[in-house]
Formats: structure tokens, sequence, C-alpha cells
């Protein structure tokens, strides 16, 4: 009777590395973001996250407690990112001719291409406003950079400052949601919105 000995191999698995916390939500925001962009909305839970990321849902869980919470921070990262990238462009809004046009495509590719017009379209829709929060937090602070920026002007800088982002936020999110099928009724190329939205910029700010 022969024995048959089992053979053992090693495993080729490589040791998982430890995150930090910090980074682990990073990782998570970061695939939340990838799945919004690539499957709507509806696409952004916790068990989703934690397949893409090949983790269990309990480890989510622990970061995220709830996929509101997640989506919360989400938009609210989604929102430092842009604020952070338009504070580049804005201080050339008089000086430089192409800028007005630069700061207009980078919000508008951030609610289109980024996901956020279509991330907070399904906030508002599903009545969860209260995750909007983390997005006024972000407004109130690019509008004060803004104030200070233009604080020498003559007149209401804040009128003017708070008239632009509003002017910006309300096209990029409108373009990002419906804009192909107007610009298609009145028969306008495709960057039509954001020709308008530059030419318009520059105006409160004279």
């Amino acid at each position: 009777m022969s024995i048959k000995r089992k053979k053992t191999r090693k495993s080729r698995t490589a040791p998982r590395r430890r995150r930090s916390a910090p980074e682990a939500r990073g990782e998570m925001l970061a695939s939340a973001r990838k799945l919004l962009v690539e499957r709507g909305p509806d696409s952004v839970t916790l068990k989703a996250v934690a397949d893409d990321l090949g983790m269990s849902h309990t480890n989510v869980l622990h970061h995220f407690g709830t996929a509101g919470e997640l989506q919360s921070e989400l938009m609210s990262a989604m929102v430092r990112d842009l604020a952070a990238a338009l504070m580049g462009v804005v201080s050339h809004l008089r000086s430089d001719q192409g800028a007005p046009r630069a700061l207009v495509d980078m919000v508008f590719d951030a609610f289109d291409k980024g996901g956020a017009g279509r991330h907070a379209a399904w906030i508002v829709l599903s009545g969860n406003l209260y995750l909007l929060e983390p997005v006024r937090q972000a407004v109130d602070e690019l509008v004060s950079a803004l104030e200070e920026k233009f604080a020498d002007e003559k007149g209401d800088p804040h009128r003017g400052v708070t008239s632009a982002v509003l002017l910006v936020a309300l096209m990029a999110f409108a373009d990002s949601v419906i804009g192909e099928q107007v610009k298609e009724m009145v028969d306008r190329e495709p960057t039509s919105a954001r020709k308008v939205t530059a030419f318009l910029l520059p105006k409160f700010f004279l």
C-alpha cells in the first residue's frame, strides 16, 4: 500500500498591504467615483465598492456606515477637488482672454465627465437633501476665496462672485442632465452651452 504524500506549495499570493484609515477611505472614494461615472448614481453602494476593490462588505462598512454616508463624502470630495482647481483659473479671469473658457470647461467637465451633475440630480430626486450639505460648505469656501481675490473691485464683490458661481454651476448642472436633448431641439452644437457661459462670465467682474 503506497502512501501518497501531500504536496505543499508555498502561497504565491503577495501579503496584503496594511492601509491607514485615510488611505482606505481614499481608495473607496476613488472606486465610488469610478462606479458613478461608468454606471450611474444607483451603482454607488457599499457592496459595489467592496466588489470593485476585492474586499469584504464589512471592511467598507467599517469606514462608511451607510451608502448615504459614502455618497455624501463622494460629493464633498468632488466639490473640494473642483473648488481647488477653479482657484487656479479665477485669478486670470480679467487678464487672460482664454481663462473664462478654461474655467467653464473645468466646471462642465466635472459635472459631466466627473459625474457630479448626475450624482447631484440623484440626491435631489431621491429627497436626501441632507447629503448636499458638504456641497454647501464647499461653495461657501469658494465664494469666500473669490471675494478675497476681488475685494478691491468697485461695487459689491459678493454679488458679482455669487452671480458668477450661480451662472456656471446651474449651466453646468443643466447641461450634464439634459443639455444634449435641449441643444438638439434648438439645433446648436455640443459645446454651445459652454460658449454662452464663457461669454457671460467676465461680465460679472468688469
